[in-house]
């Protein structure tokens, strides 16, 4: 009999359709696998579940086993600074349980490293967090895995997916450490590791499909959550993918006029986003490159802006490509790789290890262009070399609780000399050119988890510098908007007191009203000697551990190349000195403040 013959008890000609368009396309392994889905679909008298089965399967469904295999346990493990990692973790773990596995999703700053000798599968989505470190928040799991206390995990079997950013030298480091490591403790891979550069939407998806497709599957498939009956007037959610048109209602400086430095407070209304975010997440801009940039790549390569364009099966123009879907800044080692091979350069070829780091630096994408010139290209041929244009994401500035229908930005213009010529940050110098209201920006909420107040009676030290001061603005307004009793004390620093000292009266007026109970500052360059906020929170050890002492939360935004760590020693001093504790137990007490969530991080 073949299939064209049986058209099965009880279905009507659709469905037929259906089910013969599904079955010409399936490998043999995967019909037995939905055979035995559909199964106990019936066993369990939930064929109404059919309806989220195409949603749910991966393009490489894992092969079916005998129902006497036993099961194994799955955990996906996420380290994730920006909430890319936590997102690609999530479809994992969407995607696991569509193919009938019962996965454990958990951020690796809650994870107990010490279960590691209990897993058995083991799927981890590591992002990178600047020189090769991993996110602020993953710092205890590494530590233990690097250590000697690390088991022996010969029963593991385990994948693991790297992000990062390939600008840095150190790329997709943690994700990398990782990897190694648990080989050296004797687990197994079920697949490569795959390095994903910031446009890593498509080798995830591949590396999703084949870690899924490595693992043994379970005999049936679990039961598909039922679809909301309301799902299909579900309104629509704004994301980096289909951001809000946000239009600009202010954008002025904060600094003064004799400042080393730009900063500047943007306002964006949110009306009719449905948009809604906590103090403490972050707001995510797509922005543009500068149109006078633009005009000189195509200058330089003796292109037309109006070349036609494909980029993922959408037709557009070099120049629309240029000012809004492609990075043109700084040079990558894909660029620097493809425009090597277009060149011929020898200068380029021989470049390795650090002069090839230090070349990347130091050049950006024109400086390339026009040192080593290539002629007669077409538009795909360059734009090869280029990945996506990436969001920026900024600390929000304001409490959606005190000021609705708004979101406030702290944005530092970064401005820098290369080559001879002045440049500009892609974002911040879009909004130091852009100074007027009523600039439309497409914007989406990247939400915060572990950068949170506490209840309302908790005392909290906020310690930041320059933008870093940020967040601590939506924490006191929330904090007001909610009639909060508990104490609150910043400590801030930047350059001069007389053009830096950012959001000066807001903080005067918080002090007045009780709203902020005390503030200390630092600004480096108004003495010889430079002071930083280091320097005060030492000045007042003693106050600063009994806040502790009391419960307060400890909040550290801004720099995470010198505060982050330089604030961290220093706490570590004043635990060790006021709590008259020896080293390892001041960095015991630290970690668990940090365990708890009393101690939040949130770097740049």
């Amino acid at each position: 009999m073949t299939l064209h013959e049986f058209n099965g008890p009880g279905l009507n000609e659709d469905q037929w359709k259906t089910v013969r368009s599904v079955a010409t396309t399936l490998k043999p392994q995967q019909a037995i696998w939905l055979s035995g889905y559909f199964a106990g679909l019936a066993d369990n008298g939930r064929a109404e579940s059919s309806h989220s089965l195409a949603a749910g399967l991966a393009p490489d469904l894992p092969a079916a086993v005998p129902a006497s295999a036993p099961k194994r346990n799955l955990t996906i493990l996420f380290a994730s600074e920006t909430g890319n990692g936590a997102g690609v973790a999530r479809l994992l773990g969407e995607r696991a349980g569509a193919a009938g596995f019962e996965p454990t999703l958990i951020d690796m700053a809650d994870y107990k490293p010490r279960r590691l000798k209990e897993e058995q599968d083991l799927l981890i989505v590591a992002s990178t967090h600047g020189e090769g470190e991993p996110p602020v928040s993953a710092a205890g799991f590494f530590e233990f895995l690097e250590g000697r206390k690390a088991p022996r995990l010969d029963g593991l079997r385990y994948a693991v997916l790297a992000l990062g950013d390939s600008t840095y030298e150190f790329f997709c480091g943690a994700g990398k450490r990782i990897d190694v490591r648990l080989a050296e403790l004797g687990a197994e891979r079920l697949a490569d590791r795959i390095d994903c550069d910031v446009d890593y939407d498509e080798p995830a998806d591949a590396w999703v499909a084949t870690a899924l497709a490595a693992l043994a599957p379970p005999a049936t498939a679990a039961p598909a959550p039922a679809v909301p009956a309301n799902a299909g007037v579900r309104a629509v959610a704004h994301d980096k993918r289909n951001p809000f048109s946000a239009i600009v209602i202010e954008n002025s400086a904060l600094t003064g006029r004799n400042s080393t430095k730009e900063t500047r407070h943007v306002e964006l209304s949110l009306e009719g986003s449905g948009l809604t975010f906590e103090p403490g997440d972050a707001l995510g801009v797509l922005p543009s490159n500068d149109p006078a940039l633009v005009e000189t790549l195509l200058s330089t390569l003796d292109l037309s802006g109006d070349a036609a364009l494909s980029l993922k099966s959408e037709t557009t123009t070099l120049a629309a490509a240029l000012a809004s879907r492609l990075e043109i800044t700084a040079a990558t080692p894909r660029f620097l790789d493809h425009w090597t091979e277009l060149s011929g350069a020898d200068a380029l070829r021989k470049l390795e290890g650090d002069a090839r780091t230090a070349f990347l630096r130091e050049n950006h994408i024109l400086d390339i262009l026009r040192r080593f010139p290539v002629t007669g290209l077409d538009a795909a041929t360059f734009v090869a070399g280029l990945r996506p244009l990436q969001p920026r994401l900024y600390s929000i500035a304001s409490s959606a609780t005190a000021i609705p229908d708004e979101v406030h930005l702290t944005i530092s213009t970064v401005r820098y000399a290369l080559n001879g010529e002045e440049r500009f940050g892609v974002a911040s110098g879009q909004f130091s050119r852009h100074a007027n209201p009523e600039t439309v920006l497409p914007v989406y909420v990247q939400p915060n988890p572990r950068f949170r107040l506490p209840d309302d009676d908790t005392p909290i030290i906020m310690i930041g510098a320059g933008t870093g001061v940020a967040p601590y603005r939506a924490f006191l307004q929330e904090r007001e908007a909610r009639g909060a009793a508990g104490k609150s004390w910043l400590v801030f620093g930047e350059r001069n007191f007389d053009s830096d000292f950012l959001y000066q009266t807001e903080w005067q007026g918080f002090l007045k009203d009780g709203v902020l109970s005390r503030m200390n500052v630092a600004f480096s360059r108004d003495s010889a000697s430079k002071t930083y906020v280091q320097h005060r929170l030492m000045d007042e050890a003693r106050d600063l551990y009994a806040w502790l002492e009391e419960g307060a939360h400890l909040y550290v935004c801004g720099d995470g190349a010198r505060l982050a760590p330089d604030v961290h020693r220093t706490l570590l001093a004043i635990i060790e000195q006021q709590g008259g504790l020896g080293k390892t137990a001041a960095a015991d007490y630290l970690g668990g403040l940090q365990e708890s969530r009393r101690y939040q991080i949130d770097v740049y």
